[in-house]
């Protein structure tokens, strides 16, 4: 990894230590207690063990930092300008059925704007990380978005909302008709963070989804942005919190999407 300041160098250490019980629990599923948050929203005791390292060893890192993470909430710090954004397992319907597509992702907010990120898939060991003005990096590689420029040729990810069924229907709406239009593929892995890695990593070259949380974009965000992407809502600004939705492509393609998503 090439990016190397105090505070990257603490949260690749924070997943990356965290990422033993992910591994270890992968393999004993069957035996893992599991409880319902809502339709279709499962938290494992997997999940509050990570959040708990992650919270411990960003904690006594850096003491004075907010907190914000998917189980615990918030930790709130006055006199801090800096936050970490932490969702400690990303894609835990995955994890739970044995898929092997879901990751750690942490991000680090100064006064409210994102200025690095971590996202660590522990079964593929692949670390996506990126700083502010430092670019992304994939392990030892930099990354850089698709070059691809025409939807027809790209390949799209999204992700269907558990709960609203207003917000679904407006998923299949989408769905269809970015389909339908530019006739490109679209795939549903099941992990925001990671579809934002891959866009980053030029694997993918566009995703979008409604009814997310800030922690599930909050990394992908910068690693996007860093590797040459495009990341808005879907009205083209950055309201991502009040609209609940986000879109990050290769750049080149950004504007055609939001075309269709305004239709």
């Amino acid at each position: 990894m090439k990016l190397s300041s105090p505070n990257i160098n603490v949260m690749i250490k924070s997943c990356l230590k965290a990422s033993k019980v992910i591994i270890r629990d992968f393999g004993e599923i069957e035996k893992l207690q599991v409880s319902l948050k809502g339709p279709g929203d499962f938290v494992t005791t997997s999940d509050k063990k990570v959040e708990e390292i992650l919270i411990d060893e960003l904690s006594k890192a850096r003491p004075n930092y907010q907190i914000l993470s998917e189980e615990s909430g918030a930790i709130e710090k006055k006199e801090s300008e800096f936050k970490w954004v932490i969702d400690p397992i990303d894609g835990t319907f995955n994890f739970l059925h044995g898929v092997p597509h879901f990751c750690i992702s942490v991000a680090l907010e100064k006064n409210k704007e994102i200025i690095a990120g971590v996202i660590y898939d522990p079964i593929k060991d692949e670390l996506f990380a990126a700083e502010k003005g430092e670019g992304s990096y994939l392990n030892n590689y930099r990354m850089r978005v698709s070059g691809r420029n025409k939807l027809e040729n790209s390949l799209i990810f999204t992700g269907f909302p558990k709960f609203n069924s207003l917000e679904k229907d407006k998923t299949l709406k989408e769905f269809s008709m970015i389909n339908e239009i530019t006739l490109c593929p679209i795939r549903i892995l099941g992990s925001a963070a990671l579809d934002m890695a891959y866009v980053a990593a030029g694997r993918c070259d566009g995703y979008w989804q409604r009814n997310l949380n800030y922690w599930d974009y909050a990394a992908g965000i910068i690693l996007v942005k860093e590797a040459g992407g495009f990341v808005t809502d879907f009205e083209g600004g950055e309201n991502f919190i009040a609209n609940r939705a986000i879109l990050a492509t290769n750049s080149k393609i950004g504007s055609e999407i939001i075309k269709v998503l305004k239709k």
